[in-house]
């Protein structure tokens, strides 16, 4: 069952949840800051003594309720009730994972974290959309971190997981150290599949969007919490200066995220010259340069407002359009019922030295099914018919409505999808790569204990990916004759 249908469930049989969450969005998404009020000693983070305090003015339970919603079956996953401690490991009983790199799709690293105390669930679900970060001590291949920020991550896969289940997790390496990295990164997003119990549609995803557009590498990894294992996670690359580094060759430019929200509104609409009502809805992660909000304006005021036979000539110098065009044909080829196509958000936007804006993916844990989902309030949820014209006459995604009306865009954009289903659909294509990423996991899976779906669930996965693919490839090749 998709996240949204879910959301929608509980909103209808559970108002007063609902109402708690904030509706569909989810509660308050803005981020607290309390950092900058209880450090003391100055140094930018807060030590034990400083994060009681913090967390006494926010009250007993925090930011975040820790919880979740946990109605047993409700969405496939289980209940708080019936997860239990999953097995203990150490370094020394899980095998190195060498000279791979840290994204390495055939390597299932594990990474240990220790926290100071036993109660540190509920610490960083105190600090949940907060600032403030707890450390840990993390240990990978034999090599010891000291002071790594931690902190729970998400929207729905944070609320809508029990508190005992596994939460996504967000790790900086560079917390207290600047020059700190594992294997030359200074974060990692450990996700916990949550709408997902093949745990495929992430990693297949990545894989065919790699060989189109620069996508963030993921990969899976096994995680142990104080020498207890919370079982495997996948292990998706942030979109950061480590990023642009990879796919750029370039740490410099400037970057936006569009948070995730089912209303969302960040789809390159041209809201007027002031930089406030595209704060609202895009979020720089570099320096706060003005001078690159007036590059994201008059790019939004030429995709919008440029006569369509001038279009293309007019964006190319500040829009990557065949990239664009390729990232329009991925989503709604594999059906991301969490893509720009559908609820506006969810996407990233770089800006490399040149001048020139890149859009990139960000979330596609809900691709690759064939479940219709909500798909957000302004557009249907996908499925295997989802048509590959699909928002023509939407003006609130204009990177689709202008873009794809002229002509030669079309084509081109219609071209990629039918290379997609041709050779990326083609179940000859996927299946190894599907059965390799399963048997790599499979052992693991069956003995988590935290794990959201069941193991059945789980083993299910690859045929129910097939039946898409097959289905999906299918309807693509008829449409785009």
């Amino acid at each position: 069952m998709r996240i949204l249908t879910v959301a929608l469930a509980a909103a209808v049989a559970f108002p007063q949840w609902a109402s708690a969450q904030g509706g569909f969005g989810f509660g308050d998404r803005t981020e607290l800051k309390l950092v900058e009020r209880f450090d003391a000693d100055g140094n930018g983070r807060l030590d034990a003594t400083e994060r009681q305090a913090a967390r006494a003015s926010m009250g007993a339970n925090g930011r975040g309720n820790g919880g979740g919603f946990r109605r047993r079956g409700f969405g496939g996953q289980q209940s708080a009730a019936v997860l239990s401690a999953g097995p203990r490991l150490t370094p020394a009983d899980v095998l190195s994972g060498g000279r791979a790199s840290l994204y390495d799709p055939a390597t299932l690293r594990t990474i240990f974290l220790r926290f100071e105390r036993d109660d540190w669930a509920d610490e960083l679900a105190a600090f949940y959309n907060t600032d403030v970060d707890v450390p840990a001590t993390v240990i990978v291949d034999g090599q010891t971190y000291p002071d790594v920020g931690v902190h729970f991550r998400g929207a729905s896969s944070y609320r809508m997981v029990p508190a005992s289940a596994k939460k996504s997790l967000n790790l900086s390496f560079n917390f207290a150290d600047d020059d700190q990295r594992l294997r030359g990164y200074r974060t990692l997003n450990l996700l916990n599949a949550n709408g997902d119990p093949s745990l495929l549609r992430t990693t297949l995803y990545g894989e065919i969007a790699r060989h189109f557009t620069p996508t963030p590498k993921v990969n899976y990894m096994r995680v142990v919490i104080n020498d207890e294992s919370w079982g495997v996670y996948l292990n998706a690359q942030q979109f950061n200066g480590d990023f642009t580094r990879d796919f750029f060759s370039s740490t410099k430019g400037a970057r936006w995220k569009t948070p995730g929200n089912p209303r969302g509104q960040a789809g390159m609409e041209y809201l007027g010259e002031s930089a406030a009502p595209y704060r609202r809805l895009y979020e720089i992660k570099t320096k706060d340069d003005p001078r690159a909000w007036v590059d994201m304006i008059r790019m939004f005021r030429v995709l919008n407002e440029t006569p369509l036979d001038t279009l293309e000539q007019a964006l190319t110098p500040m829009l990557d359009i065949d990239g664009v065009l390729k990232f329009l044909a991925l989503e709604v080829a594999l059906v991301n019922s969490d893509g720009y196509w559908t609820r506006a958000s969810d996407y990233s936007l770089y800006q490399d030295e040149r001048g020139q804006f890149h859009v990139i993916p960000y979330d596609f844990n809900e691709a690759l099914s064939e479940e219709r989902g909500f798909g957000g309030f302004g557009g249907g949820g996908g499925g295997v018919t989802l048509d590959p014209l699909v928002g023509l006459n939407d003006s609130t995604k204009p990177l689709r409505s202008r873009l794809l009306n002229v002509p030669a865009l079309r084509a081109r954009y219609l071209s990629h999808v039918r290379e997609i289903a041709e050779t990326w659909l083609d179940w000859r294509t996927l299946e190894p790569i599907a059965r390799q990423y399963r048997a790599l996991i499979a052992d693991d899976v069956a003995k988590d204990t935290r794990k959201l779906y069941s193991t059945s669930a789980f083993e299910a996965g690859v045929a129910e990916v097939k039946h898409f693919a097959d289905e999906r490839r299918a309807y693509l090749l008829q449409a785009t004759r």
